[in-house]
């Protein structure tokens, strides 16, 4: 059976091994494939492994022997999943994988814009502290995090793990759900709408999958809605937010800082609104990439792949 992997470096990144999938088939790893390669790289593939390398209808309707594609990833919105429904294709997914990892990034995130580590530490490299007359400096205010509010826009894994965490720093947690799940009670939780958590939250953190329901949907009508002295953090999906509106509010003033590891462009144009608006940390789409998460998505993916060899389909997204 031949496996074609995609687009496998930021999974693999030369410390993980493809030797469990090896075991299963004859397997080619491509580091990376652009759009007009994937035919030529995939047309004889029974099994397609794939990150972000879309694969379309137009796409799927020239690989005929293509029989299982799996995503190494949770979201799969890169797959027309309908199309590989119509031809019998299951599509499989990997949840849950950086459940620890995503929750432990968004406080990395969130103490960098309240601490702001970095800047202190540059500061002190340059020689300001040599040169201080004082024990002590700062260079931008600090936040304590005890007893200020957090607000979870979903509350999947990720967004539960969030707040076990923020619980531990003392923070209040209010939660909205989002799209058309009806959120149920959570210990320790209290569940709001969402311009009440909007209103209220020093902290709004996203963990809600991209849906019609929630593309863009912090824009400018819901930016106002928030604190001027509030930080909005998002792990989740670039769309959720219309980044020129959110670039606005930075610029005017209008929200303390924000702090994205994820664009609705990857990787985003030098002209990208957010690239040089004050106040906002941007990481490049690295809060699942632990070699630890990572591993569990290698292992869950090729596990996957032995089920469906073994006729036992598991994580199927679209059959």
């Amino acid at each position: 059976m031949k496996i074609v992997v995609l687009d496998g470096y930021t999974l693999q990144q030369h410390d993980l091994s493809w030797v469990k999938l090896q075991t299963l088939g004859d397997v080619i790893v491509y580091d990376r494939t652009a759009s007009e390669e994937i035919i030529t790289r995939a047309q004889d593939a029974d099994i397609i492994l794939t990150n972000k390398t879309p694969l379309t209808a137009e796409t799927l309707e020239q690989l005929p022997n293509l029989r299982y594609i799996g995503v190494l990833a949770t979201g799969y919105n890169i797959v027309d999943v309908e199309t590989a429904r119509k031809r019998g294709i299951p599509v499989t997914n990997v949840p849950t994988y950086g459940t620890n990892s995503v929750a432990q990034f968004v406080f990395a995130l969130i103490l960098e814009l309240v601490q702001q580590v970095g800047i202190h530490a540059s500061s002190v490299a340059s020689g300001e502290w040599a040169a201080c007359p004082d024990f002590s400096f700062t260079r931008t205010p600090l936040m304590e995090l005890a007893g200020k509010t957090i607000g979870l826009i979903g509350l999947g894994k990720i967004g539960h793990q969030t707040a076990v965490i923020a619980r531990a720093f003392g923070m209040n947690v209010i939660a909205a759900g989002s799209g058309r799940r009806s959120p149920t009670p959570v210990k320790g939780i209290e569940w709001v709408d969402l311009p009440q958590l909007l209103t209220r939250a020093d902290v709004v953190s996203l963990h809600c999958p991209l849906t019609p329901d929630t593309f863009q949907l912090i824009n400018k009508d819901r930016l106002k809605l928030m604190k001027s002295s509030s930080y909005l953090i998002n792990t989740s999906r670039g769309q959720i937010i219309a980044e020129q509106d959110l670039a606005d509010a930075l610029h005017n003033g209008k929200l303390a800082g924000a702090a994205l590891d994820v664009l609705s462009i990857e990787p985003p144009p030098q002209d990208h609104p957010l690239l040089h608006a004050p106040n906002c940390i941007i990481t490049p789409h690295i809060a699942w990439a632990s070699k630890e998460a990572r591993e569990r998505l290698m292992d869950t993916a090729v596990e996957n792949v032995r089920q469906f060899q073994a006729g036992a389909l598991i994580h199927v997204v679209n059959l």
